[in-house]
């Protein structure tokens, strides 16, 4: 099964508001999705196994500390919500919203001067969908 057509579902979704994304595994942080697809995200050095870290402890105190990485970008921590989101933001960069389910994190990010509220809900169609499939 290829995961990167979720990338595409993801994004029409958010209705231009978010422009590329990622699945990630919740034990470990392997990629699921291809980092060279259009709408993909290239996670770098181990940024997918300190998110996975973070989700999988329900302890996002490594992100209020030290921010989240992507792409070699680091983004301020905003907040979280009830142990499975998280929101961060950089300054010209855009935002970005990390969604886990049972066994997946999927990763939106919003372009600068887009509205993350759409990409909070596309980031969480695809995590809930993964969710009632138990992923």
């Amino acid at each position: 099964m290829s995961w990167d057509s979720y990338l595409d579902n993801l994004v029409a979704q958010a209705d231009g508001h978010a422009d590329r994304a990622a699945i990630i595994g919740l034990d470990g942080g392997a990629s699921w999705t291809t980092a060279g697809h259009p709408n993909g995200i290239a996670l770098q050095d181990g940024e997918g196994a300190k998110i996975a870290e973070c989700f999988k402890r329900k302890d996002f105190s490594k992100f209020q500390a030290s921010g989240v990485f992507l792409e070699g970008e680091k983004y301020q921590f905003l907040r979280e919500e009830d142990g499975k989101l998280v929101m961060a933001k950089k300054k010209d960069k855009g935002s970005m919203t990390l969604q886990s389910s049972k066994t997946a994190i999927v990763i939106g990010h919003c372009p600068e001067g887009g509205q993350q509220g759409s990409l909070n809900k596309a980031v969480a169609v695809i995590a809930e969908y993964l969710e009632s499939v138990n992923m």
